[in-house]
């Protein structure tokens, strides 16, 4: 909804280009505030990357270890547990995945100008939402109606 406000009689093309900007400014953040997601989700890829080499890492150790043949039913809780622990390891490297892939997602939208813009309803994301969830398209309201 747009707010007119008039001062004083003349209400010429000045009045108009005020309400234009103020129409535009609402339809997608400015070059600072999508320097300052920019830098969020740049951060947050390098920690979530970092993360998942590290899993990888682990994973690939966890597979080149382990060509002991004792026999024995400690050895077969070992195995166990350690089969366990890499499909958690390898659920959490694939949600890491996927992770990346929405923030690299939201880096395009950053360079084309349609980041923080929901995608069901056309209205910006407020800026506590895209700090807490930066790679989000929605805004809450339309969230919660796609999952009703």
């Amino acid at each position: 909804m747009t707010k007119h406000y008039f001062c004083g009689q003349n209400k010429g093309p000045h009045l108009t280009y005020v309400l234009a900007m103020v129409q535009e400014e609402k339809k997608r953040y400015s070059e600072e505030d999508l320097k300052e997601f920019e830098e969020l989700i740049s951060q947050k890829l390098d920690a979530t990357r970092s993360e998942l080499n590290y899993i990888k890492e682990t994973l690939s150790k966890r597979n080149d270890s382990g060509t002991d043949n004792t026999s024995g039913n400690s050895k077969l809780l070992e195995d166990g547990a350690d089969t366990s622990e890499r499909e958690n390891l390898s659920q959490l490297a694939a949600r890491l995945q996927k992770f990346i892939q929405q923030l690299d997602a939201a880096m395009v939208r950053i360079k084309n100008g349609t980041y923080g813009v929901c995608k069901d309803t056309g209205k910006l994301i407020p800026k506590e939402r895209l700090r807490a969830v930066p790679h989000t398209q929605q805004t809450i309201e339309a969230k919660l109606r796609q999952s009703k």
